[in-house]
């Protein structure tokens, strides 16, 4: 079937709404709800828990939206490469294209009351929370549109409104804290769940096993995902893990391994797991996901890895093409209509990047916010204690 056309409105506009309200005015997403059932592209494996079945049900609408949004997913990461090595970004800059199938399996099997928190390689994951891209970049470029009014950069994005709480540059630390998220959720009895993402690097972490160990003795709705890209930094996962198993570490803890590049794969995982949590507690979800930019803008990513290996990912696994070939199997879209989406997530990319680009930069007295409590009347001296600078408010 092919889909439908409406007329473009401001572009502009749509910069500042999120992913699903941006693309509906763009060119709207099939309304078409009739059942699909698709099997996972590998078994589901389980420690200490049932697996899930491998048939998940699906439909036209959610397909194209998962296309639709992984595609500008993809393309934001790119452009954000090609403004690093512009200079118009700085510092540290941590990309994702290759697991976006973790981001948005994970968004459609939660609501927004589910709280999400993550390491530093979180852009996907802000906008799968419904920011929008001109957040992404004006933050990127530490700009006062950004999602962290231009203080935060790449590792610390953050949207309270929709429970993301970030973007941590600690390795790990964001596990305990996503553990106090579900002591929170529990306490208030309000029936949602905490993922904690973190990625194989941040495995071997103590601090994880503490919060694990913790939230298993009060059965605390929270779930631990492990992005494994199989690179903690340029470390292969076998140099670095005695046991690469992460699903299984959690011991008492039950586990399941994903295949993160599927998002179907990842939403039945999630969905399982949520309904898992709310009954018994902890549960960990090992994602084996792939990167295909090295850890950062500084790592080329070649040196521990062969180019084969990065190409032979993109060829069987990416979960772009693996959503592009499902939607065309079904008839839900013709090639040319796909190539056409991926054209409009590229302009709307392109006109995010020139608005962010216009916002100004944050003003020297904002360095001086959300640090102290205001009304307290907080001094400033200066290194030998004896000068008092300044009293702020």
């Amino acid at each position: 079937m092919a889909l439908s056309r409406l007329a473009t409105s401001s572009p502009s506009a749509n910069l500042l709404k999120p992913l699903s309200s941006a693309f509906s005015l763009r060119r709207p997403i099939s309304s078409d709800a009739t059942p699909i059932t698709v099997e996972t592209s590998v078994p589901f494996t389980s420690h200490q828990c049932e697996a899930p079945s491998r048939s998940v049900e699906t439909n036209p609408k959610e397909l194209l939206t998962f296309f639709r949004d992984m595609a500008l997913m993809r393309r934001m990461e790119i452009a954000a490469d090609s403004l690093y090595k512009a200079k118009l970004i700085r510092g540290f800059c941590h990309l994702y294209d290759g697991q976006e199938a973790v981001a948005i399996g994970m968004e459609a099997a939660i609501t927004k009351r589910d709280c999400i928190i993550t390491a530093y390689r979180d852009h996907c994951l802000f906008v799968g929370r419904g920011g929008t891209l001109l957040e992404v970049f004006a933050e990127l470029m530490g700009r006062q549109a950004g999602c962290s009014r231009g203080k935060g950069g790449s590792m610390h994005f953050y949207k309270k409104d929709s429970n993301f709480y970030g973007g941590h540059g600690i390795v790990g630390a964001q596990v305990p804290l996503g553990c106090g998220l579900a002591f929170a959720q529990k306490y208030s009895k309000d029936e949602t769940v905490t993922f904690a993402l973190y990625g194989d690097g941040a495995a071997n972490q103590g601090q994880l096993f503490e919060a694990l160990n913790i939230s298993a003795l009060w059965d605390l709705p929270a779930i631990l995902v492990c992005e494994n890209n199989h690179y903690g930094m340029g470390t292969a996962e076998w140099r670095a893990a005695k046991s690469p198993a992460y699903y299984k570490r959690g011991d008492y803890v039950p586990g399941l391994k994903v295949d993160g590049m599927d998002v179907l794969a990842v939403k039945q995982a999630c969905k399982f797991a949520k309904e898992h949590a709310l009954k018994n507690g902890p549960i960990i979800l090992e994602m084996d996901t792939y990167r295909y930019h090295g850890h950062s803008m500084s790592d080329p990513g070649s040196t521990y890895r062969t180019r084969d290996e990065i190409s032979g990912v993109r060829q069987e696994r990416d979960p772009i093409e693996r959503i592009r070939k499902l939607i065309l199997s079904h008839d839900l879209a013709t090639e040319k209509e796909l190539k056409d989406i991926e054209k409009e997530m590229r302009k709307e990319v392109d006109d995010a990047i020139a608005q962010a680009k216009e916002s100004p930069m944050p003003e020297p007295s904002e360095l001086f916010t959300n640090v102290y409590v205001k009304g307290y009347g907080a001094e400033s001296f200066g290194a030998d204690r004896k000068e008092l600078r300044a009293t702020l408010p």
